[in-house]
């Protein structure tokens, strides 16, 4: 189904203000993204909504197109991080959802 999709990937701190810990979606789920969303912008910034899951955590967010990586950023929140016992430099299992209608 190409709304959802399953992928391992590595936490990183961006090192501007907040300390944001983010993880880059591999480019096939990129590719897959864009093509389910028909190439249209989505949110503000391009943001789009997402539905994640990494161990026995679920959250709603929205994910962020990324220039750099040519990919998109997935934002994982503090509260995740700790109940999951994952930090910067490690790598989780990620199940993610689209949760927008094709062609939005």
């Amino acid at each position: 189904m190409l709304d959802q999709m399953e992928f391992v990937g590595e936490l990183w701190l961006h090192r501007g203000q907040g300390g944001w810990t983010f993880i880059t979606l591999p480019a096939d789920c990129a590719d897959q993204i864009r093509f389910y969303a028909g190439g249209k912008k989505g949110r503000a910034w391009g943001m789009i909504k997402v539905s994640v899951r990494i161990g026995g955590s679920s959250w709603d967010t929205t994910i962020w197109p990324d220039k750099a990586s040519g990919s998109y950023l997935l934002p994982v929140k503090a509260a995740v991080r700790k109940k999951e016992g994952i930090a910067a430099g490690n790598t989780a299992q990620v199940s993610l959802r689209l949760r927008v209608p094709p062609g939005f």
